[in-house]
């Protein structure tokens, strides 16, 4: 049941408990190997006092209390003994990313470079049994009568994953299950010109990478939630398209810039493209011609569009707004269109010269309700317009000054639409703060209008004000 294509030293099914699911800043608090080889198999577990206490909800649920590992060693005490187990072996591991992070992370404190080749049995059955929805471990224990003593126990659960490893290779027979783990347990082919080590290397945060080419000018960037897999996948083998085959030939390093969240990432994407013009990124670019259609009212009770351009306006502040279009003939045509399709009159919305008869050239088709004739209410014609216009209404600012977006540890600050920049600190809050306003982007408001919905939102007028009036401590 080990193919000879892994390790010689053989195979390790490894489960932790933890103090909680992030690896930076939460503790292991019990260790669960069996080891696989030639020479038979082997258990080891123990208790890891961890260095945060263990909360309440966790103690339910794994039943380890914080009096049970008071006196166990910490892990750096248990560190020879854990390498020695998993050196040289697979890595296997349900929700593998989660086990491999915290283990990784602990030698990466004691200075020790772990890097086995990791497998994760969650994969492994999504691959086996497509059809199946759930793949937890819980699932998998009922759907194959694993037999479990201790759930939510380290070496419990890796005890359940060496049984699942045992019935998969029963039900489909050691070829079948080898051509499935070849292929998880294959690393992608890196352009020659990359570092191998770049797939440790990068991280499985949220952020935006930036690939560079000949000379260190930036090719593409791009934004993920998990960074290390949408890097690695430009370098499929299976390249979808020319595009990205000329990608990968191209890029000669890559850097990445960790976020703390998905809006962040949105941001600094958009922000990085329109300061660096990556020769492959072309719908974050820069818009100089920015534009929208601004209703103005008339002395005969309607309304006539007029196109403004961002750069003059306070865009979020200003009413009757309509529409953000990146050139002048995106926004006459959307107009036309909705002309077309109400049957508004196009001299009255100053698309066409009105006709000396007082009829124009589209009433005349019957494609006009009369409005330049008489036929129709000039403030009929004008509601009629703001009806057909309402979606693109451009939101106006709902708050009297610059708010924060709360994601993780950092603060998006915005103000009017416009994104300022994000802070980890008060000092760059109050630095932020005291830059002022930058020009208007259509992308960022884009993100941050369907972000504000749900995201947790601080409100920093006053802070701003302090910072106007030269009180930068009044926070």
């Amino acid at each position: 049941m080990i193919p000879d294509f892994l390790h010689p030293r053989g195979l390790a099914f490894v489960d932790i408990e933890t103090t909680g699911a992030t690896s930076s800043r939460d503790s292991i608090t019990e260790i669960g190997i069996v080891e696989v080889d030639e020479d038979g198999v082997r258990e080891w577990s123990s208790l890891v006092r961890p260095d945060n206490p263990i909360p309440d909800y966790i103690e339910r649920l794994t039943g380890i209390s914080n009096a049970m590992v008071a006196d166990a060693p910490r892990f750096a005490e248990l560190a020879d003994a854990v390498f020695d187990r998993l050196h040289d072996r697979v890595f296997i591991a349900h929700n593998a990313r989660f086990d491999h992070g915290f283990i990784r992370a602990a030698f990466r404190r004691l200075g020790v470079d772990f890097r086995p080749k990791v497998l994760c049995t969650v994969r492994l059955s999504r691959r086996l049994f497509p059809e199946e929805r759930r793949h937890n471990l819980d699932a998998l224990i009922a759907r194959h009568g694993l037999e479990i003593d201790a759930r939510h126990r380290a070496l419990g659960d890796a005890q359940a994953l060496w049984q699942f490893w045992q019935r998969v290779h029963r039900q489909f027979g050691a070829a079948r299950v080898e051509t499935v783990l070849r292929d998880l347990l294959g690393r992608p082919t890196l352009p020659p010109h990359l570092d191998a080590d770049l797939i440790d290397a990068i991280s499985d945060a949220p952020g935006v990478y930036l690939f560079y080419g000949d000379n260190d000018l930036p090719l593409y960037i791009g934004k993920s939630k998990t960074l290390r897999a949408r890097v690695l996948s430009h370098f499929g083998a299976d390249h979808r398209d020319s595009r990205e085959m000329t990608l990968s030939q191209q890029v000669r390093r890559v850097e990445w810039i960790v976020t703390a969240g998905e809006i962040g990432a949105l941001l600094k994407e958009a922000e990085l493209i329109k300061t660096l013009l990556p020769t492959m990124n072309r719908k974050l670019r820069r818009s100089r011609e920015l534009c929208s259609w601004q209703l103005q009212p008339q002395a005969d009770g309607g309304w006539r569009p007029e196109l403004v351009y961002a750069a003059d306006l306070d865009v979020g502040r200003q009413e009757h707004l309509y529409g953000l279009f990146r050139t002048r003939r995106a926004a006459v045509t959307k107009l036309r269109a909705i002309a077309a399709e109400q049957q508004l009159c196009p001299p009255l919305l100053g698309l066409e010269k009105p006709d000396p008869t007082g009829r124009c050239f589209t009433h005349q088709l019957r494609r006009c309700k009369g409005a330049c004739a008489g036929g129709e209410p000039r403030g009929l014609h004008g509601a009629r317009l703001m009806l057909a216009l309402r979606e693109l209404r451009v939101e106006h600012w709902p708050y009297r000054g610059p708010v924060g977006i709360r994601e993780g540890d950092a603060m998006h600050v915005v103000d009017s639409w416009c994104y300022l920049g994000t802070a980890s600190s008060d000092d760059e809050l109050h630095a932020i703060l005291d830059a002022g306003r930058p020009s208007f982007e259509l992308d960022a408001y884009r993100i941050l209008v369907k972000a504000m919905r749900r995201a947790k939102l601080v409100d920093l007028h006053d802070l701003s004000a302090a910072c106007a009036a030269g009180e930068p401590d009044a926070a």
